[in-house]
């Protein structure tokens, strides 16, 4: 029993890059849904844009959770992170703070915007944050591009890696959290579907 728990909960700094890669693909494909909800016009698909909104936010929560547990264990000189190294310099100082700060805004300002149930201060708030938060995005994907096929590591195949469960278990209960807050806080905002049906936020 004590060596089932221990291949569970092992796996260091390897069994976090895994958890943050395969996080970071079902957020790509959840944020590019939400971006198609753009193209048609976001009055036009509005009940999609807050379901996604809110479905995105437990994931988003995971992946600056592990980026945050690597910085941590980087900066406490845990061994396995040591080793692994820092990422590049430019998206440590300027893209990665950006990156963070910009999700949240986004994030809470489209919350506010939703729930306040009309445009104004925090809609204007929440399109700058987007702009910011695409750019800032945008850079923080290619330079991890490399790293994406690790995505498959814990979910087609096998190996000696300890923890594989565990990561697989958090990432479909982060899934399964954010589509509950969707479920649930969705109708709270509904008010803001009927108030775009009728053109009044425009």
């Amino acid at each position: 029993m004590r060596a089932r728990l221990h291949r569970l909960f092992v796996g260091g700094s390897d069994g976090n890059e895994r958890l943050t890669a395969a996080t970071a693909v079902v957020l790509i494909v959840l944020l590019a849904a939400e971006g198609l909800t753009l193209l048609g016009g976001v009055g036009r698909y509005l009940t999609p844009h807050i379901f996604i909104g809110l479905l995105v936010i437990p994931p988003v929560a995971l992946k600056l959770g592990s980026t945050g547990w690597r910085m941590v264990s980087y900066y406490r000189r845990a061994e396995a992170y040591v080793r692994r190294g820092p990422p590049h310099v430019v998206l440590r100082v300027l893209v990665a703070p950006v990156l963070v700060v910009s999700t949240v805004l986004m994030l809470a300002t489209g919350i506010a915007a939703a729930f306040a149930g009309h445009g104004g201060l925090w809609l204007g708030l929440h399109k700058v944050s987007f702009v910011v938060w695409g750019v800032a995005f945008g850079l923080h994907v290619l330079a991890h591009l490399s790293k994406l096929p690790l995505a498959a590591s814990d979910w087609w195949r096998r190996d000696r890696l300890g923890g594989r469960r565990l990561r697989q278990i958090i990432l479909a209960s982060a899934l399964l959290v954010g589509v509950l807050l969707a479920l649930f806080a969705f109708p709270l905002a509904h008010h803001w579907q009927t108030g775009f049906r009728f053109g009044r936020f425009r």
